[in-house]
């Protein structure tokens, strides 16, 4: 009886001693049983436990989003066994987390995850492809963030899936490998019937793999227009850092996903990008690649060239930084500028969207309030985060996208009309250097720093930051665009309006169906979203074609009387008619005006290819 007691004493300390010193692992499998229905079975492993309870979760945030967004909310069906299948104790101590205790050394999580959202931060699973944005698919343990991880796939029965992610493939077609936790959370996977296409750039001695996995219901033809318009535009932006970034495994993955009701949108990472759109190639050829353009950017600017309050990414909480104007604003400023130097866009359409961005920081009037820098804190409310109470946003904010692809341009311009052979290019060539490469995270002394270096001026650059960057002063936008040799100009000079607000003209009533801008006339008389205008100066208006024909036989400055219902009330205000604040960006040529060699030169470098 004794030997019996000692020999289970032994083989206990036996299985501690194992248990201590197993080599930590993760492994998930994923398999789709119930797609029609959007649900996937996931089970995670965790070898070489070593604490009595091991704690797993689901992230609150997602890479390249900032807010929080819970993902857990989506996962059910929760159970946890050791590795003889014995089923442990879980406890739920919050709303993301799994406390799960009894294991020997081996827990396995088996749990179903509802997915109908396939964007660049969610997951949709269906009949005909699982999308599946890493933080809103796997349970993770922060215990073995630095163990290895595997993925495997297993498609629904007589399904001819592939899958484009940037985990790295192991034997197996559909079994995948991540060094990290880090890099797991960072890579997304499309799992289809994906249309293939993939070239090799050689550039410096080294050989690296682009690729487009892309699931859709268009042509060959039209996906290898894509394909080589992608081509053009990827040599762009290698033209701008002078070569590409060393990508982990060799290869870039755009992830692609053009099917009906699929939510538009992009989202970088550090060797693929997902781009999703129920724009189809035949009518969204263009806007998608748009998309491409600026998160294939992101390879560089926010994958490398990487503020430091990013660094690591907090996958439990909201994730706030200063620099947004740079790494989201510069990347939407250059997405654009690029498909025109790749001869995806014509100049025209390129002019109205650079126009289009500076119009909107000029007549927003959120830049009272903040600056860029705090413009890109306010990310963790503003980024696909969700709430039910109406903010006032559309007053005090403009996003980091808008401001700072307006401070690219604007430095751009500054840049190449005041200092002799130094552009925008230069400065993003420097980061790249300086912080990228190196995989060094800036901050915002540091980026003062290297406009100062490259201009040879620091007086300059500490004025451009102080004014433009930690302040509101917005350039002089208009000066800068004639000595590139353009005219920003009021499109449609001397026509009146009530204000800039989205209008519903119906029934003869004219419904605010936003909240109203502080500089907008229907703001200075009072009104606001919901407020109904029964009259204009006494006429009833029957629909949109006789608001026009009124307004036209007004100038801007005039006053008429509106009769109005707030909050179910008639009323009678006053109000000042504005102009149409739209302004056009055109070629000073266009506007009658001579432009010197000089000028025009400067315009043309601008905007030519930069590729050898």
């Amino acid at each position: 009886m004794k030997k019996r007691i000692f020999l289970g004493l032994a083989l206990a300390v036996m299985t501690f001693h194992s248990v201590a010193f197993a080599q930590p692992r993760v492994a998930y499998q994923v398999s789709f049983e119930n797609a029609a229905h959007h649900e996937a079975t996931v089970q995670a492993t965790f070898t070489g436990v070593q604490a009595p309870v091991l704690e797993v979760r689901m992230a609150r945030s997602s890479p390249g989003r900032y807010a929080l967004h819970e993902f857990a909310k989506n996962v059910y069906s929760v159970k946890a066994t050791d590795s003889q299948g014995k089923l442990l104790t879980v406890e739920r101590p919050n709303l993301h987390q799994w406390n799960v205790s009894g294991h020997d050394g081996t827990v396995r999580v088996t749990y179903t995850l509802f997915a109908d959202h396939p964007d660049g931060t969610y997951a949709g699973v269906n009949a005909s492809h699982a999308h599946l944005n890493a933080p809103a698919t796997f349970m993770y343990a922060p215990a073995l963030e630095q163990a290895p991880v595997q993925v495997k796939f297993i498609p629904p029965t007589g399904a001819n899936w592939t899958a484009a992610t940037q985990l790295k493939p192991e034997a197996d077609p559909l079994t995948f490998s991540a060094p990290n936790f880090q890099y797991l959370m960072d890579s997304p996977t499309e799992l289809a019937d994906l249309k293939w296409r993939e070239w090799e750039v050689k550039e410096q001695g080294r050989t690296q793999k682009i690729r487009i996995g892309l699931h859709h219901q268009g042509t060959d033809k039209e996906l290898d227009e894509y394909t080589q318009k992608a081509k053009r535009i990827v040599t762009e932006a290698q033209a701008v850092f002078g070569g590409l970034p060393t990508f982990d495994f060799g290869t870039y993955t755009f992830i692609a996903c053009y099917m009906p009701a699929t939510p538009g949108d992009g989202m970088e990472h550090r060797n693929s990008t997902v781009i999703t759109s129920s724009r189809p190639l035949k009518s969204g050829m263009n806007p998608n690649l748009g998309t491409l353009s600026h998160e294939f950017f992101h390879a560089w600017n926010v994958e490398r060239i990487r503020p430091k309050s990013l660094e690591p990414f907090n996958f439990a909480d909201a994730n706030m930084s200063e620099g947004l104007w740079l790494a989201e604003g510069f990347t939407s400023y250059y997405g654009n500028l690029l498909l025109h130097r790749a001869k995806v866009t014509e100049q025209k359409a390129f002019l109205g969207s650079v126009a289009g961005t500076l119009n909107a920081v000029l007549l927003l009037p959120g830049k009272e309030f903040f600056s860029p820098v705090e413009m890109s804190m306010q990310a963790p409310f503003v980024d696909a985060s969700r709430s039910v109470d109406p903010v006032n946003r559309h007053n005090t904010f403009i996003s980091y996208y808008t401001y700072g692809s307006a401070i690219g341009t604007g430095l751009d311009w500054t840049l190449r009309t005041r200092f002799k052979g130094i552009t925008a290019d230069d400065y993003m060539r420097l980061l790249w250097q300086r912080f990228g490469k190196p995989e060094k995270p800036y901050t915002l002394p540091d980026l003062e720093q290297a406009l100062a270096d490259l201009t040879k001026d620091p007086a300059f650059a500490k004025d451009f930051f102080q004014r433009h960057i930690l302040g509101k002063e917005l350039m002089p936008y208009e000066t800068l665009a004639a000595q590139m040799g353009l005219a920003f100009r009021p499109e449609k000079p001397g026509k009146a309006v009530l204000g800039w607000e989205q209008l519903q003209v119906k029934d003869g009533q004219i419904t605010i169906l936003m909240g109203t801008f502080r500089n907008s006339p229907l703001y200075q008389a009072g009104l606001d979203r919901n407020d109904v205008i029964l009259a204009i100066d006494g006429k009833k208006l029957k629909d949109r074609k006789e608001l026009d024909s009124l307004l036209t036989t007004h100038k801007p400055g005039e006053q008429v009387a509106l009769e109005v219902l707030q909050n179910g009330e008639p009323k009678k205000v006053t109000l000042t008619l504005a102009q149409e604040p739209e302004l056009e960006l055109v070629p000073l040529e266009e506007s009658g005006q001579k432009v010197s060699a000089e000028v025009k030169a400067r315009r043309e470098a601008w905007l030519k290819s930069q590729a050898k």
